[in-house]
């Protein structure tokens, strides 16, 4: 795993780029503490740079900038590819020659034989940026699931990418500009929705696609994998509920089996639920050796612990089983070194004990890990899914029938009692949708509704910039294009869609990206195996849920790998109790954090309401948890990134 970065220079300023390129790949010194390297091309319009962290082929041969046997084609790229051994025979049949064990090499042959069209035959996860001399071209491209990142803006006649963000504003012409549009986003999805990001000017390169940028700066963006295109599988593996979960279990093992390709020490973040079980029971059989495990929980919050649960599973495979607990002041001293390492904010708390465990696993010596994310998102493992495929199936099609102009006069005379009404703010929300006639599900997870930026926002922005917007038209775009696409799929299948395209890459998996590669670790996701995406994608909602329980044909599958106790528990979810602690320790410093920020004199926000809000999340009359969070991270990331001044450690008093 690895930090790229580079600059193409398609105007006049080149001289710099050699120095600029080191800048911008120390930045990223924790993605790669094992080495660095740098390319500079003839005539200096053209600089790669790499940080290395070594996990397959350890020797110096694994060297990047790396290049072909000519010098003619030259690659940065962080990641692993799972299938490089296979691929390596017929390259070398091919007349390739090979100088290392590296999957970095095999990349670079498989570019020569097949320009972008090398990507479908890749099983991994990466980033990665070819330039080629030849045709005067850069190459880059991003996994199909969107494990891996990758940023660029165009900054004075300079192309530039990067890993993550600071990379790229450590160079000097790259501006740090709030982007007030994605920020209205990120208050809905916890996260800005590809290509944008909270900055302007700077993208992020979407999940499954590439990007190709000629000598004369002009990019075409190509989408080359799509989850609504994935083939339906032979009828036999959907016939019953025994031959898919069969077929999943093997699926989930061929995963689980690439993802311990490495040369150094691997582990598996262990919570006690299902899917993290079920990684560790199938990495124990599938590997003899030691094998060690993680977890984190909570002093004094029981509630939001599973410690208990995986010291059980840790026992029964026989693991080397290590823990950490940690409570609020452990938030307040990290959250510094959270606003640094997220780039932008990832208003998720999950961020918390993710460090805490990462670190954990580093300083146990150990460099890979396996994680569980991407499974509730194909099986329908969250509750709330549930709720909406309920409500799909009885409530909203039948309310959405009645006359549009009895909808909206329900919604005139009902949005001021649900707006301080003892309900979940979602209610308020769901009613004003249905009286604009739009789709039911926006996001598997909601800071603030748009009916919350209502009340949110100024007067000025109110009139001269969010006034008009809404998130909506984000996924909608999403499911039409799926519905296009899969023309006879269901309500789940869209919503799961719609779930892969933003919520998963851009939040889940940016977040395991970002908080572990901050520790030096290598994060590696069993369950995001594109086979098992594209096969989960075609199976029955009936499958997936039944008699109201969820993730029913996984627990099918993992029968024989988990005791009952484990797949039959409540499900509880890896989280942190920040809705408590900004009721009872940290009520004060949530309060400073947004109040006393820095970005009170962009006026974007009506802090009265924001008050209120505080309030009376403090005192238990509503829950705006999610919304209090988004906003501390926001208003912290502002005041470090964009005010310039350091993110502060705020006393919980």
């Amino acid at each position: 795993m690895c930090g790229i970065c580079g600059i193409i220079s398609y105007g006049w300023q080149a001289d710099d780029n050699a120095e600029r390129v080191l800048r911008m790949r120390d930045a990223m010194a924790h993605r790669g503490p094992d080495d660095a390297g740098a390319y500079r091309s003839p005539d200096g319009r053209v600089a790669l740079g790499h940080r290395r962290l070594s996990i397959v082929d350890l020797s110096p041969a694994g060297h990047q900038p790396m290049s072909n046997e000519d010098g003619t084609v030259w690659i940065v790229f962080n990641g692993e590819i799972y299938n490089h051994a296979e691929l390596r025979p017929g390259l070398e049949a091919r007349g390739h020659v090979y100088r290392s064990r590296s999957d970095t090499e095999t990349l670079l042959h498989l570019y020569e034989e097949h320009g972008p069209q090398m990507l479908p035959r890749l099983r991994g996860m990466f980033a990665l940026a070819i330039w080629d001399t030849r045709r005067r071209r850069l190459l880059l491209a991003r996994d199909r699931i969107g494990i891996k990142p990758l940023y660029y803006t165009f900054a004075d006649g300079r192309f530039l990418f990067g890993s993550e963000i600071k990379a790229l504003t450590a160079h000097p012409a790259v501006a740090r500009e709030l982007d007030t549009t994605a920020l209205y986003h990120y208050l809905s999805f916890y996260t800005t929705p590809a290509p944008s990001t909270m900055f302007c000017g700077i993208h992020k390169l979407p999940a499954g696609h590439y990007l190709l940028l000629d000598e004369g700066g002009e990019a075409e963006l190509h989408r080359w994998w799509d989850a609504a295109d994935a083939a339906a599988p032979p009828p036999e593996l959907l016939a019953d509920d025994d031959a898919c979960a069969a077929h999943v279990q093997h699926l989930l093992t061929e995963g689980v089996r690439e993802r311990l390709m490495a040369d150094v020490p691997f582990g598996v973040f262990l919570s006690g639920g299902v899917d993290s079980s079920a990684i560790t029971a199938l990495v124990r059989r599938l590997h003899s050796g030691a094998l060690r495990t993680f977890s984190v929980g909570y002093a004094h919050d029981p509630e939001h612990s599973e410690l208990g649960p995986a010291r059980r599973v840790a026992e029964r495979f026989g693991t080397e089983h290590r823990e950490v607990v940690i409570d609020h002041d452990d938030l307040l001293a990290y959250v510094p070194e959270l606003i640094h390492a997220q780039d932008e904010p990832l208003a998720d708390w999950v961020c918390i004990p993710l460090y805490y465990v990462s670190k954990l696993v580093r300083d146990s010596g150990t460099i890979v890990a396996l994680v569980g994310e991407g499974s509730d998102e194909q099986f329908a493992g969250y509750a709330h899914y549930l709720r909406y495929l309920r409500l799909q199936q009885g409530a909203w099609p039948a309310y959405r029938r009645l006359p549009r102009w009895l909808r909206q006069g329900v919604h005139r005379v009902s949005d001021p009692v649900l707006r301080h009404a003892p309900l979940p703010r979602e209610v308020r929300e769901l009613v004003r949708r249905a009286a604009a006639d739009e789709p039911l599900f926006l996001s598997g997870a909601v800071a603030a509704w748009e009916t919350d930026k209502r009340d949110l926002m100024s007067a000025r922005m109110r009139r001269d910039g969010w006034g008009a917007l809404s998130s909506v038209p984000v996924t909608e775009a999403n499911i039409a294009h799926f519905r296009a696409r899969r023309p006879g799929a269901d309500f789940l299948d869209a919503l799961t869609y719609q779930e892969f395209q933003l919520r998963l890459p851009e939040l889940l998996l940016m977040r395991v990206d970002k908080i572990t590669m901050s520790t030096s670790i290598e994060a590696r996701v069993p369950f995001l195996d594109y086979r098992l995406v594209e096969f989960t994608a075609h199976i029955p909602t009936a499958m997936k849920v039944r008699g109201g329980r969820t993730k029913h044909i996984l627990k099918h599958a993992v029968r024989d790998l988990l005791p009952a106790e484990i797949i039959d528990r409540r499900k509880q979810g890896f989280s942190a109790p920040v809705k408590e602690w900004f009721r009872g320790p940290l009520a004060g410093y949530a309060r400073r954090s947004i109040l006393e920020s820095r970005l009170r004199e962009q006026e974007l926000f009506d802090y009265q309401v924001v008050a209120a809000m505080l309030e009376a999340h403090r005192t238990g009359r509503r829950n705006y948890d999610t919304l209090l969070w988004s906003l501390v991270n926001l208003s912290q990331w502002y005041d470090g990134w964009i005010a310039g001044e350091p993110a502060r450690a705020l006393a919980a008093v």
